[in-house]
């Protein structure tokens, strides 16, 4: 009996941790939405850029505005990814993108093992309402 004791967290531990968990989901939540906003303020821009660009091809505009409208897109993109990716304002292009990559696992990584604290977490409240705690 005293084994399975030394097991169980102290409630204000379990709480304090269900705590922590809830807090870095909600950081987690918020940075996924700035991204969402950005790509959103991205895509808009982008029809506003498309729409402009129909307009100079329709006005007989040569090919190469439409060479540096790409080119801005692409600058646009990678400083969209730098403000995202921690300490990527400091990094050129190819670091950037191995940056990213490992930032990218890293939070796959962070989402396994909250979702396991979390899993863990609710197995412990069910056992402790079963047992009357």
């Amino acid at each position: 009996m005293a084994n399975k004791s030394t097991h169980i967290l102290p409630k204000n531990n379990a709480a304090l941790n269900k705590r922590r968990i809830i807090n870095k989901k909600s950081n987690i939540s918020i940075n996924v939405k700035k991204s969402i906003e950005n790509v959103e303020e991205e895509k808009q821009e982008k029809q506003e850029r498309e729409e402009e660009e129909e307009e100079d091809i329709s006005s007989n505009s040569n090919s190469s505005s439409v060479e540096v409208d790409e080119k801005e897109e692409v600058e646009r993109k990678i400083k969209a990814l730098q403000r995202v990716v921690p300490g990527g304002e400091s990094l050129g292009v190819e670091k950037l993108f191995e940056e990213t990559a490992s930032y990218i696992m890293a939070l796959q990584c962070q989402l396994k093992a909250m979702k396991a604290l979390a899993s863990f977490f609710e197995s412990l409240d069910k056992e402790k309402r079963m047992f009357g705690g």
